[in-house]
């Protein structure tokens, strides 16, 4: 849907959209604060969650346009500025660029429900539902309390602590800072202080460690909510219950001191949407879920504008465009399946690209399957040919998310193309939920250099070369040398492999492992290919410019072994023109590593999904 124009006041005057005399297009993310939201409060009131917009990452196309839920909105628009204002000036010295990122800033003073425009139908039309969206709520009973104490809480992160309170009413216990163990706290939920001389992590392991079936921080008299978060190695200790930030309650703290019997319960109230956008074609756009309180997910919603963007401009240049499925349902054993008649002179084409998004079954993100499944993309042109249902393309689905566009050079594979006919099948796992994805072939021309000089290569053969298989101690006994002769007429050869690992053993492997993979040739020359990232914290999340989806609804931030959830698998090729003799024989050896050496896991053992090719062009 393209969003209307509009006109908002704002702090340093009116704002209008669609901005007049404004050279290119511009995106918009808006942002309505309340002070009921524990998330919201957590994410204003650190200077960490802020610091984002210190950091010179936000595109500069992209303007954020701050509002208020609440009858204070005055008070409120004022306050962020002041707090944005206080961490840019804490942590950037260039006043110019200061001055530039504020004049993409805008804090409006009218509370939502007095804007009299179809913004305030948007923020209170679409569900908000999921992490840190709608109002996280503590509820403490007692008898000899008069009232029930409704407050607002902060659970720790997702992604360290992944177990959920139950809806079913606990008992609350004092379990004092939490900086020892105690068994006082068996069976109940504790409820510890800020204070002491111990981190978040040690309190909630402490009290873990004393058989407590979850955590209730609270924070000094006057302090903000703050997210939780384990450090460094910390993240390696697994905590099996659940954790939250509340506000302090001298009620419920008076009555635990008195040993009077108090109930807990956890609650999620619906709320309106507290973010959205306008994307660079004024088109409304989902912000996704944010995993905890940062504005580093705001800029990845707008580096994905500027993504969007840029693979737009490149959808528009001259093409031979062949449609093979568009927006077609996919689920189940058969997946979705197309045969098409390809030009007559399809071999004049030396470059293929393929075009393919990913949409849901629905109009919005909650359509969207919730789990990461690998997408190939097989093609079959001779039934009887040992290249018919070579795998063409591959993809990693987003946890639900339904804004996936990706083009994929796969310009070495041509050979497969090798009919006027042939049929693609695009499929995941049967067991997944639908997706609909769309797929167009994208031919042209495009010159390579080669030895100094340019030329129109084709790429006319492809020798088949390794495979992956079960990642453990036998997993390179399988592979051995294979020979091979450059055919005639040969001007180049390339290697190209795509390869993704999977599983998860006690080293993370095949998933978060780090691995090398190497392709020797006549011996001497040692191709490798090693996935550093993998692992990482935002090893994926930094890569939104390259086509990641951003805020997925799970762990989609870390670095994967080859691949990242909501983006297409990267072919990996190398001209080896030079490693081989052109006329003699060759050989080329394959084996793949963990920590520089053959894996060797103790239990569960992961997977490399793998092929390989030697390319040759004339």
């Amino acid at each position: 849907m393209k969003a209307p124009p509009f006109t908002l006041n704002t702090l340093d005057g009116p704002l209008s959209f669609p901005p007049s005399g404004q050279q290119g297009p511009a995106s918009l993310v808006l942002h309505a604060f309340t002070n009921k939201s524990g998330f919201l409060e957590g994410l204003w009131a650190s200077d960490a969650a802020l610091a984002p917009l210190a950091a010179a990452t936000l595109p500069h196309h992209t303007h954020l346009v701050f509002l208020s839920f609440d009858e204070h909105a005055p008070q409120d628009a004022r306050w962020m500025k002041q707090r944005v204002v206080r961490v840019l000036e804490q942590r950037v010295k260039d006043i110019q660029r200061i001055k530039n990122l504020l004049s993409r800033l805008h804090f409006v003073p009218t509370p939502v429900f007095a804007l009299g425009n179809w913004i305030a139908a948007v923020f209170y039309s679409w569900r908000c539902q999921g992490h840190n969206c709608g109002f996280s709520q503590v509820v403490f009973s007692s008898p000899d309390l008069k009232l029930t104490i409704i407050g607002k809480r902060l659970d720790a992160r997702y992604d360290w602590l992944t177990k959920s309170w139950k809806s079913a009413p606990y008992i609350l216990v004092d379990g004092s800072d939490g900086c020892n163990i105690t068994s006082d706290v068996r069976g109940a939920v504790a409820l510890v202080s800020d204070e002491g001389n111990c981190s978040y992590f040690t309190k909630i392991k402490n009290m873990a460690d004393s058989e407590a079936s979850g955590v209730l921080v609270y924070v000094s008299l006057g302090r903000p909510l703050q997210d939780m978060n384990c450090e460094g190695v910390e993240c390696h200790t697994t905590i099996n219950i659940p954790a939250s930030m509340i506000h302090f309650q001298q009620d419920v703290i008076n009555l635990l001191r008195n040993r009077t019997k108090v109930n807990v319960n956890f609650q999620h109230t619906p709320s309106p949407m507290f973010f959205f956008g306008i994307n660079m074609e004024r088109k409304l756009a989902e912000l996704g879920w944010f995993l905890y309180p940062s504005f580093n997910f705001i800029i990845w919603q707008a580096e994905w504008f500027t993504y969007i963007k840029n693979l737009e401009a490149k959808l528009r240049r001259p093409a031979f465009v062949i449609n093979v499925f568009n927006d077609t349902r996919m689920q189940g054993d058969k997946g979705v399946v197309a045969t098409i008649d390809l030009p007559e002179d399809i071999f004049s084409f030396n470059h293929l690209e393929l075009d393919v998004s990913l949409s849901c079954p629905g109009t919005s993100d909650e359509t969207c399957a919730h789990w990461d499944h690998r997408i190939e993309l097989y093609v079959c042109c001779k039934e009887n040919s040992s290249l018919c249902n070579a795998e063409l393309g591959r993809w990693i689905t987003p946890f639900r998310r339904r804004i996936g566009h990706w083009l994929t050079d796969v310009s070495p594979l041509l050979p497969l193309l090798n009919a006027r006919k042939c049929t693609f099948t695009m499929k995941t796992v049967p067991w997944a939920m639908p997706w609909k994805p769309s797929l167009n072939l994208r031919f042209t021309i495009a010159g390579q250099i080669i030895t100094g000089y340019s030329s129109i290569l084709h790429p006319f053969h492809l020798l088949r070369l390794f495979t992956g298989g079960i990642f453990n101690i036998n997993y390179n006994k399988k592979y051995q040398p294979f020979k091979f002769i450059v055919p005639p007429s040969t001007k180049k050869v390339d290697l190209y492999a795509v390869i993704t690992g999977h599983g998860s053993d006690e080293n993370g492997c095949g998933e978060f492992c780090v691995t090398s993979h190497h392709f020797v040739i006549n011996g001497i020359f040692n191709n490798s290919r090693i996935f550093d990232k993998a692992g990482t914290s935002l090893g994926c999340a930094d890569r939104v410019s390259e086509g990641v989806v951003p805020n997925e609804h799970g762990t989609w931030l870390y670095g994967r072994n080859g691949w990242c959830d909501g983006q297409n698998v990267a072919p990996w090729t190398r001209d080896v023109t030079k490693q081989v003799n052109m006329q003699g024989i060759n050989s080329i050896l394959y084996f793949g590593w963990y920590k520089g050496k053959d894996p060797n896991p103790k239990q569960n053992p992961g997977e490399i999904i793998m092929h390989s090719y030697l390319v040759f062009y004339n």
